[in-house]
């Protein structure tokens, strides 16, 4: 057998290889960056099915050519199951959400780290206690429920705790007033993406989740075709949470 090349590359086309372009690091203040959730562009959208709040990139004059730093200070995050509990402070450095949430139980500052009760605001007594209860009305340890939709997500605690039970969740939130929201829930470890549901579906296909979460998200469900193009549902729309 011969396995000997026979077919050579042209020394001239590696030649003409384009070299690497290097980018200079974005000033600090861009640590936040992403450029098609920006608060002010959004602002130039209209308020009607919170189509503000949609991705709306930069147009080409408006992008940046530099490299998002991370923020001062970032360190390794935990590794799970450390990280549903505890996360650095310096890698998503905001209190505003340990100040109007204290009471609820979300979040709190330990010295140079976060730490995440599991409370929410509908369910003060934690997250666990919470899943329990919806346990009881549709089954969650039988495998037919293996991926959930987590809408208005706040930190995530409810798809963190759903991972212990071998359920997948995908946590969204949209940029606003919280803006690190979403950055709370990936450095706990828990998928989590920047969104909303407006007058575009998500990017996923029908039936892509068993379940769709919405503890006092005020989401018109029973609007606009939205329940049953992205939840695929026979639930009432009035309920906290929906199963196939």
């Amino acid at each position: 057998l011969d396995f000997a090349a026979h077919h050579a590359a042209d020394d001239t086309e590696v030649n003409a290889a384009p070299a690497p372009r290097a980018y200079e690091a974005c000033p600090a203040k861009h640590s936040e960056y992403t450029p098609c959730e920006d608060v002010e562009r959004s602002l130039r959208f209209p308020r009607d099915r919170l189509v503000y709040r949609e991705r709306h990139c930069p147009a080409e004059g408006e992008r940046l050519r530099c490299l998002v730093p991370a923020p001062r200070g970032y360190r390794t995050p935990f590794p799970w199951p450390a990280s549903r509990d505890v996360a650095w402070f310096a890698n998503v450095p905001h209190k505003e959400l340990t100040v109007e949430k204290a009471v609820q139980n979300w979040i709190h500052v330990d010295g140079d780290k976060f730490r995440f009760p599991g409370g929410g605001t509908m369910f003060p007594h934690g997250a666990g206690a919470y899943i329990d209860d919806i346990g009881r009305l549709i089954p969650l340890h039988d495998g037919s429920i293996r991926t959930a939709l987590d809408t208005g997500c706040g930190v995530a605690s409810w798809g963190a705790y759903l991972l212990s039970r071998n359920i997948l969740a995908m946590s969204f939130a949209p940029r606003d007033s919280h803006e690190a929201q979403v950055q709370f829930a990936l450095e706990r470890g828990v998928p989590a993406m920047i969104g909303v549901l407006a007058s575009n579906r998500l990017t996923y296909p029908a039936r892509a989740f068993d379940m769709a979460h919405c503890s006092r998200c005020l989401i018109p469900w029973q609007l606009y075709g939205m329940y049953h193009s992205d939840c695929t549902s026979n639930h009432h729309p009035s309920n906290n949470f929906r199963s196939d």
